[in-house]
């Protein structure tokens, strides 16, 4: 082949090497339980990435949707989807999102209360 911007139909066959290649039919999405000292990116020369726990011929075409620190547990949802990605993840598709968070020490009560009134962030209450 001389140009990778090849169009197939679904009966055809590629090889490399001789060996057939697998076609993946469809977006993939994983639901991951991300543990500490793992970072979402699907690339990162210092830290192990969550792509560690995926076991797919092709993970390095999945992205987070979304990103928790690497210090922080909890679910990371992995997909080739772009689209799909996008929706949840864009403010401006109101996705709603709930988190459970556990602190070191207790929180004050009138920061407590702050917090249940909502906090402003760029002049925008959330």
């Amino acid at each position: 082949m001389k140009s990778g911007a090849v169009k197939l139909t679904p009966e055809q066959e590629v090889a490399f090497d001789g060996n057939p290649l697998q076609q993946l039919s469809g977006p993939r999405y994983f639901m991951l339980n991300k543990p500490q000292g793992y970072v979402c990116s699907t690339d990162d020369p210092d830290h192990p990435t969550v792509l560690y726990f995926l076991d797919e011929p092709v993970a390095y075409k999945l992205h987070a949707a979304g990103r928790l620190d690497i210090d922080t547990t909890g679910l990371v949802l992995m997909t080739d989807d772009g689209q799909w990605s996008h929706r949840v993840t864009s403010p401006k598709h109101h996705c709603e999102k709930t988190y459970l968070v556990t602190l070191e020490h207790p929180l004050a009560e009138d920061t407590a209360q702050q917090f249940a009134e909502g906090v402003q962030l760029h002049n925008e209450k959330i």
